[in-house]
């Protein structure tokens, strides 16, 4: 039976088990030989990691063309106003790509999130505000670039959900494994 673990990454971390300069890396959360990430989190990204030990379990969670919904709180620069929630509900236009729809909240602060360490630049004059953001793919920085596009720079970004899966009742570093079920 496949293996499925839930990590709580750090930021900083670097989602790899092999050395990555001075930088921590997932072999410093966690010793289970033969498991690998399915999908990534930036090193500045914090939140919900699947590591699996079975390849067919991994493409099915990390590539978009299964549409798996990711689920992300961003701490955002700024006050999002109702043609930028809308702008990210429609896609954007990144450049290369144009992101399919997202689903879209303006939220408080979400509830039992842990202080980010470091904490992020606190600016009085600049206000910031919480989005929920569900997305069904997952390219490079691709939240990051999606507010960024509409005048919302991410300045923290926890991805809370992956399908099925949430971090609920995990600390930063802290790891389960569940069952396989997809």
């Amino acid at each position: 039976m496949p293996r499925l673990i839930l990590v709580n990454k750090p930021y900083g971390c670097v989602c790899q088990f092999s050395p990555s300069g001075e930088r921590p890396t997932l072999a410093g959360l966690l010793d289970l030989p033969g498991v690998y990430p399915a999908g990534r989190l930036d090193t500045d990204s914090e939140g919900l990691l699947v590591l699996t030990d079975d390849g067919r379990l991994q493409a099915r969670i990390a590539d978009p063309r299964h549409k798996l919904e990711k689920g992300y709180w961003a701490q955002v620069e700024g006050t999002p106003d109702p043609a930028a929630l809308e702008r990210l509900r429609e896609g954007v236009d990144l450049g290369e790509f144009t992101t399919r729809p997202a689903r879209v909240a303006a939220i408080g602060e979400p509830p039992g999130l842990w202080p980010r360490d470091p904490p992020i630049r606190f600016r009085r004059a600049i206000p910031t505000a919480w989005l929920d953001l569900r997305i069904r793919e997952g390219r490079n920085r691709q939240v990051r670039r999606m507010t960024a596009r509409v005048g919302l720079p991410t300045l923290r970004l926890v991805r809370y959900r992956i399908g099925p899966w949430t971090l609920d009742g995990l600390a930063p570093g802290q790891w389960r494994e569940v069952p396989p079920v997809l």
